[in-house]
């Protein structure tokens, strides 16, 4: 499937390189086209009565930003954007405005401690861009995607969608597997799952892409932790999941299970709504 337009958030932080590289390689690898997003907290400087926009510190970072920018997407179709908006209640629904016109955006997992991005961004792209969001955990080392990825499957709308999402990551000659979970004991929804998955595994094959079915009881161990717990098994490189859905498992809250993988991710997640 095709990935031909990416979009990754800058903000010029000592994440962004890290980041950016593997964004660029994401695009060079699919011919894709790569857009760099600035925008970042920032508060206008006053100068007696009125506020400046934008101040000093912030034209500074955004110029850094893009010679690194420029440096990176060398040999590539690239762009850049800054956002130029400061204030949290600007830049959000911007932010999530401009992620809608690209067919994947590129994020830096959630860190409560930043004071350069707005803590819930990250949900509300997922939730209100109506576009799949690939966040990248802040440790640990990402060259690329899409070798083993590990598909999070639950009968559900959202499960589906990031099915489909997750397909676009897939790299040549993936090795996938597709895991759903259920209670234990409950042999009906167990059966009933059963075929489900080998309908997945029958869907992921013919789009070329070699997966294995895996069927999880939930006991001791949450949702989240076991899909965590088999990407390591696996060796994943990339876990697909609907997100903020909850239809599959109504043994939790809405988004309960979503922003648990935000926090306590391992491994670039793909977040679909």
């Amino acid at each position: 499937m095709p990935l031909c337009n990416l979009l990754i958030h800058l903000t010029g932080d000592d994440k962004t390189e890290k980041r950016l590289r593997f964004a660029a390689e994401l695009a060079r690898s699919r011919g894709a086209r790569l857009t760099g997003l600035f925008a970042r907290i920032a508060p206008a400087r006053e100068v007696g009565v009125v506020s400046d926009w934008p101040p000093a510190d912030y034209l500074e970072a955004a110029t850094a930003c893009r010679a690194a920018f420029d440096a990176a997407t060398q040999g590539i179709d690239a762009d850049w954007q800054d956002l130029n908006r400061g204030a949290e209640g600007e830049l959000i629904p911007q932010f999530v405005d401009f992620c809608r016109h690209f067919d994947l955006i590129v994020l830096d997992q959630p860190r409560g401690e930043d004071p350069l991005t707005p803590p819930d961004l990250a949900e509300q792209v997922i939730v209100q861009s109506g576009r799949p969001v690939l966040v990248l955990p802040f440790a640990g080392q990402f060259e690329r995607v899409g070798a083993r990825p590990v598909f999070g499957w639950s009968d559900s709308r959202s499960s589906a969608r990031g099915f489909y999402d997750g397909m676009m990551l897939a790299a040549d000659g993936a090795e996938a597997v597709v895991v759903g979970l259920s209670k234990p004991g409950d042999t009906q929804v167990m059966a009933y799952q059963k075929e489900s998955l080998r309908l997945a595994v029958a869907h992921l094959a013919a789009h070329q892409i070699t997966a294995k079915p895996e069927q999880l009881s939930l006991s001791e161990i949450g949702l989240m932790d076991a899909l965590l717990n088999l990407a390591a098994d696996h060796s994943a490189d990339l876990l697909a999941i609907g997100a903020f859905g909850g239809g599959g498992y109504p043994l939790f809250s809405r988004g309960s299970g979503s922003r648990y993988m935000l926090k306590h991710m391992t491994l670039p997640v793909l977040f679909s709504h």
